[in-house]
């Protein structure tokens, strides 16, 4: 595996393999790689020739009351994770290279980025479109990998290809899940012991939900009480947001109609940790199917 960390000896390399054939995939990170940045890795060597993955701990994502400083980082430890997952080239530039002196330009996506994480935190998506944008233009692979965990997240990059013309391919991946359903993250190492015993209520809450709508449940607010009810029993979670909404749009109906696809959201706090999650589930198409009532 070849370490690179200057824009410039990336786009000459990227530049050789295009004219040599060869089709890029690209794994963007920010490092403190576990098994969710890893099976990206692997699908990505599925796809193409050449596999490029990127660590870089964006600074323009990140609030001033957020845990940038903190943010777990082991680059030895993710060099030999990202060598043992077919990674050929690890991009890895410092912030001072992506956001050098004098450095003025932003990238803002309206609409569906304003709400969810976009309310709790309101500059993250312009930082992660203004740095994914500009990974697009360095690699300019042919796809690009990235995990449903991040649901909205993804909506994002999708809107970003489409608007700013990037020939890309976006492939969004499972969310990889540890053996209770939480979501692998890397701020999952940030859980005391007795909290982490406790996170696996965040899958089970998405679960149920999934069994409701999948019985013919289809009034969003009932859905979202339902999620509401089942966090809520954890006294130790503070709900940021439990709510669902049209996967394709993030509009909120007060009906989901039959065949409609669902997006289930949730963001909470546990202790000081916030976690996310999400799951995907259609409304049924039999209109024999009777509603779901909440108790």
């Amino acid at each position: 595996m070849e370490v690179i960390t200057k824009i410039k000896d990336i786009q000459n390399l990227c530049e050789s393999l295009r004219i040599k054939g060869k089709s890029i995939a690209f794994v963007p990170t920010m490092g403190y790689l576990h098994e969710g940045h890893l099976s990206l890795m692997r699908k990505g060597k599925e796809v193409a020739d050449a596999l490029i993955t990127s660590i870089f701990v964006n600074p323009t994502q990140f609030a001033p009351n957020e845990d940038f400083e903190s943010y777990p980082r082991d680059i030895e430890r993710d060099k030999s994770l990202a060598e043992q997952n077919h990674t050929e080239y690890l991009f890895l530039p410092s912030n001072n290279e992506m956001y050098p002196k004098g450095y003025l330009t932003s990238i803002q996506i309206e609409g569906f980025t304003l709400k969810f994480e976009g309310v709790t935190r309101p500059e993250h998506f312009k930082g992660v479109a203004t740095i994914v944008a500009k990974l697009f233009n360095i690699v300019k692979p042919h796809f690009a990998l990235f995990g449903q965990k991040d649901y909205q997240q993804t909506l994002l990059i999708k809107q970003l290809a489409t608007d700013l013309n990037f020939d890309i391919n976006i492939i969004t991946c499972p969310t990889i899940r540890e053996h209770d359903g939480l979501a692998l993250s890397s701020r999952n190492v940030y859980l005391t012991k007795e909290l982490r015993q406790k996170a696996g209520v965040i899958f089970h809450t998405l679960e149920n939900a999934i069994k409701i709508v999948e019985e013919g449940e289809n009034r969003r607010k009932v859905i979202n009480a339902n999620l509401h009810n089942i966090l809520r029993s954890v006294p130790e979670i503070k709900i940021d947001y439990a709510s669902s909404a049209n996967a394709d749009t993030l509009v909120e109906p007060d009906l989901y109609l039959p065949g409609d696809r669902i997006v289930l959201l949730i963001a909470v706090f546990l202790g000081k940790t916030r976690l996310i999650d999400n799951a995907v589930v259609s409304v049924p198409s039999d209109p024999k199917v009777k509603p779901y009532y909440f108790v």
